[in-house]
């Protein structure tokens, strides 16, 4: 059985189909370098999509700090920010319009959810955005050099285990709506610490499926826009592994 990534940016089916259309372009000899994705290019849309998530968090978190409720922003960046992943999925060629726009709409998610952090746990911010840094330069080195390698099996074990998780906390939110039942997940028992850890390394195990994926695009010359959808990924793949370092520092911090 293939399984590819969870991201629903970085699989290979959708990369796979818009093989169509580079085929196309060769076809009627419309061949182009500039127009095709480039792993540097597909870096240079990422450091965009990070400064403007900067950027828009650095409001959410303003208000926070200057007597502001910043939860109508936060909560509806997110929301916004997950349409504009689900409609960009299906619509790939819009990416260069709708990464940036996730961009700053999960920017003043991640401000003002990380602002709530930041007051009961003053420091936690730092920390959590110095593991993430160093969990991606870690990730991408191993990469590079090719310690680690992307196999079948390797995209197999990691997909089956993020999806299982995907599925875990969607049943848990919705089970807790409707009982008193408290997820096993919550708190700050050995159990729940050991179950993010658990997260957190299957988020940074993502990140070798999104090198892989991005590479692989720009080897195959998908079009250019790809670069916009791939660097969208990569950023959706961070903040997830971001705010996962944010709830186990939650968890070990309130056990002091």
């Amino acid at each position: 059985m293939n399984f590819n990534s969870k991201n629903p940016f970085l699989n290979s089916k959708r990369f796979s189909s818009n093989t169509e259309s580079r085929t196309e372009v060769h076809q009627a000899q419309i061949i182009d370098y500039n127009q095709e994705m480039t792993v540097s290019g597909t870096i240079n849309k990422t450091a965009i999509l990070f400064l403007i998530l900067c950027g828009a968090a650095m409001v959410t978190w303003w208000m926070a700090f200057n007597g502001m409720n910043p939860m109508l922003p936060t909560i509806g960046g997110a929301i916004i920010g997950f349409i504009l992943v689900l409609v960009s999925s299906f619509k790939p060629q819009l990416s260069p319009y709708l990464a940036p726009g996730y961009a700053l709409f999960e920017g003043l998610f991640i401000g003002g959810i990380s602002a709530i952090f930041e007051l009961k746990f003053p420091g936690i911010v730092i920390n959590a955005v110095g593991a993430t840094l160093v969990t991606f330069l870690v990730c991408l080195g191993l990469y590079k050099f090719r310690i680690v390698k992307v196999t079948e099996q390797f995209k197999s074990v990691v997909v089956a285990a993020t999806l299982a998780i995907a599925t875990y906390y969607l049943i848990s939110w919705v089970v807790s709506m409707f009982t008193s039942w408290t997820p096993v997940h919550y708190g700050n028992s050995m159990m729940s610490i050991g179950i993010s850890v658990f997260v957190i390394i299957i988020a940074a195990l993502n990140l070798f499926l999104d090198f892989d994926l991005i590479e692989k695009g720009a080897r195959e010359k998908m079009p250019k826009f790809m670069e916009w959808y791939g660097a969208m990924g990569l950023m959706i793949t961070l903040v997830w592994l971001y705010i996962e370092f944010l709830r186990l520092l939650s968890k070990l911090s309130s056990k002091d």
